[in-house]
This record gives C-alpha cells, sequence and structure tokens, in this order.
C-alpha cells in the first residue's frame, strides 16, 4: 500500500468536486411529456406540451414545433401558443395520407426558441391511417424543413426523458463499479504475486483490496437499483445484468467464508489466493460478457447501447472521469486502512 498522503487528498478533491458539480449543475430544456400521444390522419391536432427546465415565456413568440417522421418529411405546426414557461399547445394538421406503407407511424416532436435551443421527445405522437397511399401521402405532404435551430449554450446537462434527474447517477453508479474492477484487479495481482514468493504480506494486501471491492460492488448494487426504480419501475427487474453482478458479488462473498475456515494461515493464504483467481476470472464474463449476449434493459447489454454522444456529451465528461478516479483513490484508501488493521491484528497475535 501507498502511504503518502497526496494521493487522499486528490481522491477527497475530486469526489467534493464531483458531488457539487453533478448534482447542482442543471439539465439542459427537454419535453417531458405530450397530451395525446395519438393521433389519425385527416384531422387537426392540438399537443399539450410539457417542458422541462424550460422558459418558454421568454423567447416570445418564437417557438417553433415540428412532428418529424424521418429525415426526409417532417410537418410544421400551424400555430404554437404559449401557456407558460412549462406548457406549451401546438397544432397540427395531419393530412388524409402518410408517404408511408406503414398503417401506424411514430413521429418526433421537436422544438425551437432563442432561449431554450432545440428540444426533442423521440416517438412522441403515434399517427394511424385508415388508408394507405403512400404516393398520395407524396402528394398531400407538405414538407416544413427543419433548420436554423438555436442552441442552448449555457453549462448544463443533457435532458434524456426516461432518465430525467436520475442522469446524475452516473457520476455515483457507474464510476463505483469501474473502482470496483480496479480493487479486484490489484487484488489478485497481490494473490497471483503471493502464490509466487509465498510473503504474507502480499496475502494481506490481497484480502484488503478484495474488502474495499466488494463494499464497492455493494454501493454499486444499490445505486443501480435506487437507478432501476427510476427508470424501470422497481428495484429489482430480474434484469440479467442485476442477476449476473449479484451472483458475481456472492463469489467475492464466498472468498471470506473460505478465509475464515482455516486457521492455519499458510493454508488460508493459499487457499485464498488461489480463489482469488478464480473469483475474478468468473467476474469479467458475468457482469460484461453474458448481459452483452442476452436481452437486457442495461444500457451496453443486449443490444441496448451504451451512454452515446446524447447520454455521455463533454459536460458530462468534465465530471465522470474524475468521478471515477476520486472513486478509485477512495476505494484504496478504505482498502489501506483494512490492510493497517490487519498488519495490526497479526502482530498482536504473534505477541501473543
Amino acid at each position: 500500500m501507498v502511504y503518502q498522503t497526496w494521493w487522499k487528498a486528490l481522491g477527497v478533491v475530486l469526489l467534493v468536486y464531483t458531488f457539487i458539480a453533478g448534482l447542482l449543475i442543471p439539465l439542459k430544456p427537454g419535453i417531458s411529456s405530450v397530451h395525446p400521444s395519438n393521433a389519425a390522419t385527416g384531422e387537426e391536432v392540438v399537443l399539450e406540451i410539457n417542458g422541462y427546465n424550460t422558459l418558454f415565456t421568454r423567447s416570445g413568440e418564437e417557438v417553433r414545433a415540428w412532428l418529424k417522421m424521418d429525415d426526409a418529411y417532417a410537418l410544421g405546426a400551424s400555430g404554437v401558443e404559449i401557456v407558460d414557461d412549462q406548457h406549451i399547445r401546438a397544432r397540427f394538421y395531419i393530412p388524409a395520407f402518410l408517404p408511408d406503407s406503414g398503417r401506424v407511424r411514430d413521429f418526433t416532436l421537436l422544438l425551437d426558441d432563442p432561449f431554450n435551443g432545440a428540444c426533442v421527445l423521440p416517438s412522441a405522437v403515434f399517427i394511424t391511417q385508415d388508408s394507405i397511399d403512400p404516393a398520395m401521402g407524396k402528394a398531400q405532404w407538405v414538407n416544413a424543413p427543419i433548420k436554423g435551430l438555436h442552441a442552448n449554450d449555457g453549462l448544463s446537462f443533457p435532458f434524456r426523458n426516461i432518465l430525467k434527474e436520475s442522469i446524475r447517477n452516473t457520476y455515483f453508479h457507474v464510476p463505483l463499479w469501474f473502482a470496483m474492477v480496479f480493487l479486484f484487479l490489484f487484488s489478485v495481482g497481490y494473490s497471483v504475486r503471493y502464490l509466487r514468493t509465498g510473503t504474507h504480506d502480499n496475502d494481506r494486501r490481497a484480502h484488503a483490496l478484495a474488502v474495499g471491492g466488494v463494499l464497492f460492488g455493494m454501493m454499486g448494487l444499490v445505486t443501480g437499483a435506487i437507478w432501476a426504480k427510476n427508470t424501470w419501475g422497481a428495484y429489482w427487474s430480474w434484469d440479467v445484468k442485476q442477476n449476473m453482478t449479484a451472483i458475481a458479488l456472492l463469489i467475492y462473498f464466498a472468498y471470506f467464508i473460505l478465509r475464515g475456515s482455516f486457521e492455519d494461515p499458510e493454508k488460508r493464504a493459499r487457499l485464498a489466493a488461489v480463489y482469488n483467481l478464480f473469483a475474478f476470472v468468473a467476474l469479467i464474463p458475468l457482469i460484461y460478457v453474458i448481459p452483452r449476449l442476452t436481452d437486457s434493459l442495461h444500457p451496453g447489454s443486449g443490444g441496448n447501447p451504451a451512454f452515446g454522444s446524447d447520454d455521455l456529451d463533454n459536460t458530462m465528461r468534465m465530471v465522470f472521469y474524475p468521478a471515477i478516479l476520486g472513486w478509485t483513490l477512495l476505494g484504496f484508501w478504505i482498502a489501506s486502512v483494512v490492510y493497517r488493521m490487519e498488519r495490526l491484528r497479526d502482530r498482536v497475535l504473534e505477541f501473543y
């Protein structure tokens, strides 16, 4: 373990920065909901749009709205009424036919104004057409090109309709897993060193790092459950990612049970080192490989994309990467405390 204090101070500074910036920087304006979410061709529909962190009244009469079908076709609003800072009404006339052969087509709602910038809600409205005639739809469609969009230049995090404020958990849940893997990696490294050298101090270090890794794994599991409640509707959805991480932690819990099963220090250290190798080898496929091979709600698993430019933008990276380093340094600090306690205990036992 490293006894210098500068890296501990750095970890504290980074975590303080993570908490302050991660919790106080606001989200970009967005669209939280639209009503109604269904419409039919050949009718006029008035959408009640609820904004999030928006200030529509500061844009005057310059709010524009589109229903976008794809890159080629977009329907402009015939009128936009500002109710208050968070609510507007947009009126659309839906042509009698859509330029598409599908009976039901989802449309993305796009708002734009000089103050709030562009706000997008994918699959906001589903439009049904009773008669399908793409050629007639193309003839009747009055396309409204989407151009001249404004940018929101303020310091803010991206708004996602599903995540909303819970996107801030990115700076806690995800870095905790990174720190856990780093701790387990160094732990297995010391186990290998013990098997090569037989030095008991390496076993103490491996055990201390495993303690820190399991602690951070449990915190990652708890923060993930809280996030799941806000996004999936339940703390535990029996998702493959949740199941595999729970199994991985149970394997590491067995590492501590194994250590407590032997009184002979040499035998305990040798068997624990071998088991630590097995635990780390099992960890990687359990939390990274298997979830990618099966259906999963978790980002980055089962074909579900991980964080992209809309989720982890440059502003989030300014907090995310320091958070990884800060949590990792805290984990090594905790492991160093456990190591010193183990060493003191062994010295006391040797004395008596």
